[in-house]
């Protein structure tokens, strides 16, 4: 039983470090790259250029015929094992953030003790979980301050207490754990 416990904690921290470490990594080295192939020494330059190289990228990936250039090569690497779970994750973490279909739209404060004292901000991420037979329930994903995880809770919409705010205001406001923008209760 401890082994299997020792295991499951393992496996949780896994899925703390890999995303993180990976997309560190990631980042570290195309920079360290782009910095070795352009012939000026001056620091910053490589991340200045993966920026911009990204951004264009992002622009070229908009066109008719990039999409299904890009959908054929999304649709290889999610038949890969490792490689699908490492890039799903990523795909839909950023998509929620950033991309056409934002899930992080609906910032809220739920009740953190069972008298309502304790609030913690959080985003809506999903209405209906009549799937999962809970239908007085919605889908709330509560981050973590100074962490790029969190937690995703079932809470009962009667409990549920609707911020106004931009949502990238909200989500900087609880990264950084109150020290950085306002939240704000919708009246």
């Amino acid at each position: 039983m401890k082994l299997r416990l020792l295991v499951n904690h393992f496996l949780k921290g896994l899925l703390l470090v890999v995303p993180l470490s990976a997309t560190t990594y990631v980042i570290y080295v195309t920079i360290r790259w782009v910095d070795g192939l352009i012939p000026i020494n001056i620091p910053g330059v490589g991340l200045v250029t993966v920026v911009v190289a990204t951004t264009l990228l992002g622009m070229i990936a908009n066109s008719f015929v990039a999409r299904h250039v890009f959908g054929f090569v999304e649709g290889l690497l999610k038949k890969i094992p490792v490689v699908n779970f490492i890039y799903s994750s990523f795909h839909d973490v950023i998509g929620a953030v950033a991309g056409e279909k934002k899930k992080f739209n609906r910032p809220v404060l739920v009740p953190f003790d069972d008298k309502g004292i304790l609030l913690k901000p959080g985003f809506v991420t999903q209405d209906d979980l009549s799937d999962s037979n809970l239908e007085e329930y919605i889908a709330v994903y509560l981050p973590h301050s100074y962490n790029f995880s969190g937690n995703l809770f079932f809470v009962e919409k009667s409990k549920i207490i609707p911020l106004t705010g931009s949502n990238s205001e909200i989500m900087k406001y609880i990264v950084s754990a109150g020290i950085t923008g306002k939240i704000k209760k919708n009246r």
